[in-house]
C-alpha cells in the first residue's frame, strides 16, 4: 500500500510553524509534494530569515511523514526565500532593497538606536542580507554602535559605497563628519541629506534595510513616510507614561500616512540588580503591552534595563554579536523573527513584475 499526496498534505497540516503560528499548508509554506511509491519529497519555503529554524522544522516534517503507513523514505528541502512586500501607495521601490523597516520612538532616550542595531544584527544572524540607514542627522549613533570608522568610498564621484560593520551595510551622516561636529541645519537641508543618504548609497541586494529614525514626528518622519517605500514601522518605548504619550504620536503619524505598524518593543521594562538579584520596574510596568492592546497591534517583546546592553553598544559590539548566547540576544532574535514573519504575511510587491506599456505611432 503506497501513500497518497492527500495523506502527505494531511500530515503537513498537523505541523505548525512556531514562528507563524500557522500550519505548513495553511501558510502555503509546504509546496511541491512528490510521491513515488513509498518515497516522499516536499519543499518548505519560509518567507523570513530562518537559519536557526530550518533544521528543527525539517526534522518535524521528516518525523511526521515517516510515520505515515507505506512511507519508506522522506526528503524535506526547507529553505528561506525573502521577497519584496507592498509599501505605501504612490511610492516607488528602492533599487537593491526589498523591504524597509523604520524604527521610531517619538521620544529620545528610550533606547531606539540600540534596539534598531540589535534587530538588524539579529536579522543578519538568521541569514538575511541587512542594511542600516542612520536617519538621525543631528545625532548619528550607528557608526559608534557598529564599530565603523573611516570615510565611505565613492567610485563614480556621485554615489557612496556603504560602510560595513559585523556584516551589516551601513550609511550615516556620521561617516562624513567628525563626532563633535554639530549639524546646524534647517529642516529642508536635513530631509535632503536623508534622501541622498538613502538613494545615493549603492545598497547591495538587501533583504531588509533598517532605518534608525530620529526622535519626534518632524520633517524627516514626513519625508520618510511620503517619499520612501516603507514596508512597516516598529515603535520603541519604555513603560513610562511620558514615553508612551510620545510613542502614541509616532504610531498615529505612521497610521495617517499609510505605513503599517509591525509592533511595539518595550525597552527598560525591568531592572534586575547585578548584586542582589532584586527585580524592579523602575519606569513602570506593562505600559507597552497596554498600548499594543489599545491600538490592536502586536507587542513584540520587552527588554531589560541592563548595563551590559549599553556597554556593548558603546563599545561597537552590540549584544547580538557580543553575547549571542545571552537571554537578551535571544529576545532580540525572537523580536526580529516576529517582525520578519509579519512582513512575510503582507502582500507581495508586484510593481517590478508589471511591464510598462509604451504606445508608439506605427
Amino acid at each position: 500500500m503506497s501513500v497518497t499526496v492527500e495523506q502527505v498534505n494531511e500530515a503537513l497540516k498537523a505541523i505548525v510553524d512556531p514562528n507563524t503560528q500557522k500550519d505548513l499548508v495553511a501558510s502555503r509554506e509546504a509546496r511541491n509534494v512528490r510521491v513515488e511509491g513509498g518515497e516522499v519529497a516536499v519543499d518548505v519555503e519560509l518567507g523570513y530569515p530562518a537559519r536557526s529554524q530550518i533544521e528543527p522544522i525539517r526534522q518535524q516534517v521528516v518525523a511526521a511523514l515517516r510515520a505515515l503507513p507505506g512511507v519508506s523514505s522522506v526528503s524535506a528541502n526547507v529553505y528561506q526565500k525573502i521577497v519584496a512586500h507592498s509599501v505605501q501607495r504612490g511610492v516607488k521601490t528602492l533599487p537593491g532593497v526589498k523591504n524597509i523597516i523604520a524604527v521610531a520612538s517619538g521620544k529620545g532616550g528610550v533606547g531606539k538606536s540600540t534596539t534598531a542595531v540589535n534587530l538588524a544584527l539579529a536579522l543578519a544572524a538568521e541569514g538575511a542580507s541587512v542594511g542600516m540607514l542612520d536617519a538621525d542627522i543631528y545625532g548619528p549613533s550607528q557608526p559608534t554602535m557598529l564599530g565603523i570608522t573611516g570615510r565611505p568610498e565613492s567610485r563614480d564621484g556621485k554615489t557612496l559605497e556603504p560602510m560595513e560593520g559585523h556584516g551589516i551595510q551601513a550609511s550615516s551622516i556620521g561617516f562624513m563628519i567628525d563626532l563633535d561636529t554639530p549639524m546646524v541645519w534647517r529642516g529642508p537641508m536635513v530631509t535632503q541629506a536623508l534622501e541622498q543618504l538613502l538613494r545615493d548609497t549603492n545598497w547591495r541586494d538587501l533583504d531588509y534595510l533598517v532605518v534608525d529614525m530620529p526622535p519626534g514626528t518632524g520633517d524627516i518622519h514626513l519625508t520618510l513616510a511620503q517619499k520612501i517605500p516603507v514596508t512597516g514601522a516598529i515603535i520603541v518605548t519604555t513603560p513610562q507614561d511620558i514615553a508612551l504619550i510620545d510613542a502614541r504620536k509616532g504610531l498615529k503619524m505612521f497610521e495617517k500616512v499609510g505605513v503599517p505598524i509591525l509592533g511595539i518593543v518595550e525597552n527598560m521594562a525591568i531592572h534586575v540588580c547585578s548584586n542582589c538579584g532584586h527585580a524592579e520596574h523602575i519606569f513602570g510596568e506593562g505600559g507597552g503591552e497596554r498600548m499594543a492592546k489599545e491600538y490592536d497591534i502586536e507587542y513584540l517583546g520587552g527588554l531589560p534595563l541592563d548595563i551590559r546592553i549599553r556597554e556593548q553598544a558603546d563599545s561597537g559590539k552590540p549584544t547580538v554579536v557580543a553575547d549571542p548566547d545571552s537571554q537578551v540576544a535571544a529576545t532580540y532574535r525572537q523580536i526580529a523573527r516576529r517582525v520578519a514573519v509579519k512582513i512575510a504575511e503582507k502582500a507581495r510587491d508586484m510593481s517590478l513584475k508589471i511591464p510598462s506599456i509604451v504606445v508608439q505611432n506605427t
